[in-house]
C-alpha cells in the first residue's frame, strides 16, 4: 500500500510517499481501507514534533479517516468485511490501508459519503459537546466563535445556529467570513481590520451568553470581555500557538465560567445524547461539512501546508480513491 510517511520531525515538506506492507489486523483489530482522511492542525503538530503526545519517526500521520472494513481480527463481532466506517487517532490515516481496534470505529450512516464522514468527525463533535454540554448554548443566547472559518470553528456556526443561538463570527479573512455567513452567522468580524474589543461591543452591547475559543493568543482577553455577567468563555485549543494570560479580574467582577474541553470529561448520559443527536443532523442534512479543498495522497504536503498557514476554511481532505 502507499503511505505517507515522516520520517522525522519538522515541516510539512518533510513527508513523503512510500510503499509499505498492509498491516494485519489482531485480536480485536480491523483493516480500513481509507476513502478519505481529514487533515487537522494537530497532523501539523505531530509532524513538527509539537503536539503534547510524541510520535517517534518514522510514521504515518493522520488521525481522522472514513472508509470500509476488508479485513477483521478474531474477537471482532460487531464489524464485518464491507462495513463502512470512521474513526480517530494519533497517526496512521494518511495511507490506503490502516489498521485499529474495532471498538474505537463509528458506522457511517447510509446515505453519506467517506468525504462527508470524514470531514464531520472530530470538529463537529468538539463543536457540538462543546456547545451543547459545556457552553449549555440553547435558543436565544449570544454565541461568539473565534476562528469561525476554521473546522472547529465553521462547524460551530453552523451548530450554534442549529441551537437557536446568535451567533457572531469572528476569522481572519472577508472569505472565511463569508462562509460563516453562509451558514447562518449573523454578526462578521474580521479581527484583522481593527479593534477586536469594540467591533464586539458594538455587535453586542448587552454583552454575550457565550465564547468558544479554539485559537487563544491575542484573541482571547477582547472576547472574554464581550461576555455580560455569567458568561461562559469554552477554551478548546490554541490553533494560534499562544497560551492567553486571563485578566481574572474580569472573571471576578463579571461572575464569568471559564471551562476547558475534553471529551473523556463529559456526562457518559449526555455524552450519548449529544453523539445521537449529531448523527441526527448529518443524516437529515441539516448540517452539512464544509470542505474546501480535496487533495491526492500524492499532494499531502501541500494540504497540511494550507492547514499550517491557517489558509483553510472548514476542512482540508485527502482522497485516498484514486491513490497512487
Amino acid at each position: 500500500m502507499r503511505a505517507v510517511i515522516c520520517p522525522a520531525y519538522g515541516p510539512p515538506e518533510i513527508i513523503r510517499i512510500e510503499e509499505r506492507p498492509s498491516p494485519a489486523p489482531g485480536p480485536g483489530q480491523v483493516r480500513v481501507r481509507v476513502g478519505a482522511a481529514a487533515v487537522n492542525f494537530p497532523d501539523v503538530l505531530v509532524i513538527a514534533g509539537e503536539y503534547q503526545i510524541k510520535v517517534p519517526p518514522p510514521f504515518v500521520p493522520g488521525s481522522e479517516f472514513a472508509g470500509a472494513v476488508v479485513e477483521v481480527g478474531d474477537e471482532v463481532t460487531e464489524l464485518a468485511v464491507g462495513d463502512r466506517v470512521t474513526g480517530t487517532g494519533i497517526v496512521g490515516a494518511f495511507a490506503e490501508e490502516i489498521t485499529v481496534p474495532a471498538e474505537g470505529l463509528t458506522r457511517i450512516p447510509d446515505g453519506v459519503d467517506d468525504h462527508r464522514a470524514a470531514a464531520f468527525g472530530v470538529a463537529y463533535r468538539t463543536a457540538y459537546h462543546c456547545l451543547r454540554s459545556v457552553a449549555r448554548v440553547g435558543a436565544g443566547d449570544r454565541l461568539v466563535v473565534l476562528g469561525a472559518g476554521g473546522g472547529v470553528g465553521l462547524a460551530a456556526v453552523q451548530l450554534g445556529v442549529q441551537l437557536g443561538a446568535e451567533v457572531t463570527a469572528v476569522a481572519s479573512s472577508a472569505e472565511k467570513l463569508s462562509a460563516a455567513a453562509g451558514y447562518g452567522a449573523k454578526h462578521l468580524i474580521d479581527h484583522t481590520a481593527g479593534d477586536l474589543r469594540g467591533a464586539l461591543r458594538e455587535a453586542l452591547p448587552e454583552g454575550a451568553h457565550a465564547v468558544l475559543d479554539p485559537v487563544g493568543g491575542r484573541l482571547s482577553e477582547p472576547a472574554l470581555r464581550s461576555l455580560g455577567r455569567g458568561g461562559r468563555f469554552v477554551a478548546v485549543g490554541f490553533a494560534s500557538g499562544v497560551i492567553p494570560q486571563i485578566p481574572l479580574n474580569l472573571v471576578l467582577v463579571k461572575g464569568i465560567q471559564l471551562l476547558g474541553f475534553q471529551f473523556q470529561d463529559l456526562d457518559r448520559d449526555e455524552f450519548g445524547r449529544n453523539e445521537r443527536e449529531l448523527r441526527e443532523l448529518l443524516t437529515t442534512g441539516r448540517v452539512h461539512p464544509h470542505i474546501s479543498a480535496i487533495y491526492p495522497l500524492a499532494d499531502a504536503a501541500t494540504a497540511l501546508r494550507r492547514v499550517a498557514d491557517g489558509r483553510a476554511i472548514g476542512k482540508i481532505l485527502i482522497d485516498l480513491t484514486g491513490a497512487p
